[in-house]
């Protein structure tokens, strides 16, 4: 399934330079905190785990740069794992540790990563 993006605004690269890293730290606290809450809420309860599994995440055609650093930002953020990239559809397959609001949090990465990644390596439309 390939999602139709929404155009993004340019942004600067000076600009998505100095945005880019307090996204990322960010989405790293808060997929952190998350998982954390996850694992408190259901391990140490022995309930029953949220639903995980693969998803594939589309992201707007990019230089094979900013592709990699877009991988290796998901693959970072707790939570999510990059397993495979499909460079033709634009399309990562993503192990997400909860898939409950799978496409929310598609959503949510492209919404904080792509327009500054855009900026910086170009190419997307």
């Amino acid at each position: 399934m390939h999602a139709t993006l929404p155009p993004t605004e340019p942004m600067s690269r000076l600009h998505a330079a100095l945005v880019l890293p307090p996204r990322f730290l960010r989405a790293m606290l808060v997929s952190g905190t998350q998982t954390l809450l996850i694992i408190l809420t259901y391990g140490l309860r022995r309930r029953a785990l949220p639903p995980s599994g693969l998803r594939r995440l589309a992201y707007a055609p990019m230089r094979p740069q900013g592709v990699a650093l877009l991988a290796a930002m998901v693959s970072l953020t707790p939570g999510t794992t990059v397993i495979d990239i499909d460079a033709e559809r634009h399309e990562f397959l993503v192990h997400m540790l909860d898939t409950r609001d799978a496409e929310a949090a598609a959503a949510e990465i492209r919404r904080i990563f792509q327009q500054p990644l855009c900026a910086l390596f170009g190419a997307c439309r």
